[in-house]
Formats: structure tokens, sequence, C-alpha cells
């Protein structure tokens, strides 16, 4: 098949540091020109994937993320471009679900945030309008959200297992790596670390005003010889410090729709220790790969149980269920469906009855 990718505006593909949108994108578009399908993406300036004809609609990146008139430029020279594709994956968000799902060439609109809050309202306000709006759940539990949106599939985000190499031995502390922000609970995973007697190093995406604010407030006053601020990481630096890592502390506070950090660590072996928010009891097998536990004091106990775990069951685990291949695999079999008219019937039943915004 000729498949079309349309990418946020926002970062290259694959993204320099933080991007989880965009480093899916990435090994989708290498894994689908693995697959034998012939790929075109329309992603933000600077982005470049090997096989794959890679397309940008704007000169130059946007100086902010959110910028609306930049996010139309970039989405309807796109839609365009794609037109010929037999069928498009689209990643830009919801205004580029809106315009694709108006046109009649096949898309299916991956959702990449919750979908328990206001993006829903704009998610039904769309299906509403948009009777071809198809949606791609990242896991079972964001699905579970909103299952009165017109999803047709799940397909569990992948990672390249290339990039993140394995070590049989860790260096004996635990390691945040996300973003800062209260849902993401960094403050909670210096606090489970000091408790277990285990040093911790933080690693984070830091620029927006809130997080810089949550950083200065909950943070900034704990760092010590026991707990190490390094900001922002790389890939190569990101996956040293993963690798070395006992334990990833994942110790969310809200339904999190994937959180790629997860395969990450395991893929070098590292086992997670998390809360059991939205796709967590997904992707990490309790006393497998790590810990799931819903408080803090049971999560200072599964720390001091970390050298259980088998780092080698981890990486299995993740080359078995969340590769690259495996994602092509599912994205392939949910296009195959709905080019055969095959998609659920509760689809067509949502999408011919009103829906009330908010509910």
């Amino acid at each position: 098949m000729h498949i079309g990718l349309l990418a946020p505006p926002w970062i290259p593909i694959p993204p320099p540091a933080y991007g989880g949108i965009e480093q899916v994108v990435a090994l989708q578009a290498k894994s689908l020109v693995a697959a034998g399908h012939d790929v075109t993406m329309v992603a933000a300036p600077g982005s470049r994937v090997e096989g794959v004809r890679v397309l940008s609609s704007l000169a130059t990146l946007p100086a902010m993320i959110g910028s609306a008139h930049e996010e139309w430029l970039h989405v309807l020279p796109a839609l365009e471009d794609l037109r010929d594709c037999d069928v498009i994956i689209e990643h830009s968000g919801p205004l580029g679900a809106m315009l694709a799902a108006q046109d009649l060439t096949p898309t299916l609109h991956v959702v990449h945030g919750p979908v328990n809050g206001p993006l829903a309202c704009i998610y039904e306000g769309i299906a509403r309008r948009a009777s071809r709006l198809r949606l791609v759940a990242i896991s079972h539990a964001q699905r579970r959200l909103a299952a009165h949106l017109p999803f047709v599939g799940v397909c569990h985000n992948g990672i390249d297992l290339d990039q993140a190499p394995f070590r049989e031995r860790s260096e004996g502390y635990l390691v945040f790596l996300g973003r800062m922000g209260h849902e993401k609970g960094a403050a909670t995973a210096i606090h489970i670390a000091r408790r277990a007697g285990l040093p911790i190093k933080l690693a984070a995406k830091c620029r927006e005003p809130a997080e810089r604010e949550y950083f200065e407030r909950y943070v900034a006053p704990e760092l010590g010889p026991d707990v190490t601020w390094l900001g922002e990481l790389g890939p190569d630096e990101k996956y040293a410090l993963l690798g070395g890592a006992l334990g990833l502390v994942f110790p969310i506070d809200w339904e999190e729709p994937f959180g790629m950090v997860m395969l990450e660590a395991m893929a070098c072996g590292t086992p997670v220790l998390a809360t059991p928010r939205g796709s967590v009891p997904e992707v990490v097998p309790d006393g497998v790969t790590g810990f799931v536990r819903a408080t803090e004091d049971e999560l200072v106990r599964a720390a001091k149980r970390l050298p259980e775990i088998d780092r080698e069951a981890c990486r299995r685990h993740v080359a078995e269920r969340f590769s690259g291949e495996a994602m092509a695999a599912a994205y392939a079999d949910v296009i195959s469906r709905v080019l055969r008219g095959e998609v659920d019937e509760r689809v067509h039943a949502r999408q011919g009855a009103p829906v009330a915004l908010g509910a």
C-alpha cells in the first residue's frame, strides 16, 4: 500500500530530544517501509527517515508549540500532498482529525492524549460533524475512557530496540525520566527513593512555565548528594541513564495514555516501579518486568525488591510485544479491516446519533 503519515509540525522526526509522538512516528515510518509499504510523510522541517518520502509544509520550525495559524498552514497542504495515498495515518492532532475525516482518502487518526477531559469534548464535536472519523487508541485503557467515540482499534506504541542497548547489571540508582508536572510525579519519585535508601537521578523536559514552576517548588529544594538533576537529555544520554538504573520510578497520578519511557527502560533491561494508572498494567506485567503498586508505601517496599526482576525478561517482553514490527503489523491489520469495511458496527451507531458535548 501507499501509506501517508501526517505528523505534528512542532518537532523534527526523529526528535533530537524530548518528543514522544515524534519518536513513535519515526519508528512507524521505518517499520512500514520494512514491511514493504510505500510511505510518504509530512512532518516538521528537518525531518528525515531513510526510505521515506518526507515533505514539510512549513519553511521553518514554529517558534512556539501550539501556534494555531502554523498548525493550519501545516495540515491543509499536507492533506493535499497525501491525497493519492491509499490510507493516511494522522498524528497531528484534532485539527488534522477534523479535516481528514471530511476527505475521501480513508484516514486513521491516532489519539495520543487522554480522552477523559477537554480532548474528549473536542472529538465528540468532530464525530458529530465528520462521519468518516476513525480513531485509533494507543492503549485499551485510553479507549475505555471514551468508549462512545468512534475507535476502530487499539495499536500499542513501539520502540526501536536497535537504539536501546541492553545492560545486564545496574549501577544501583533509581531514575525518573519524563517531564515536570504533578501528574508525572517527580517529587513522589524522590520521596520513594529516599525512603528506600537509594539515590535517584532525574532527567525531564522542563521548558514551559508550569514545568519550571513545579521544578522550583517541589524538586529543586530536594536536590543533594542522593538526588541529581540532569535536565533534558538526548537519545544516547537518555539510554545510558536508563540502562544504568536499578529501576525506573513512574509514580503517575493521571490516566497515562501510554508512557513510552516504560518501554525505553525495559528495553535496556531496567524494571519499572509504577502506579496502576492508565496504560501501566498493559505495559508492565507485575512481578515480571517491574512492580505495579497503588500507594507510595507499597512502592517503597517494592523498590527494595527490584534486584529480583530478571533484566533479560524486561528486554524480551518489549521485543515480543512492543517492537516496530509489532506496531506496524497492528496498524496494517486495522487498515485492512477499515478498507474492507469491517469496522465495529458501534462506530456507525455512535456516528448516527447525536453526541452531547462533555458527556
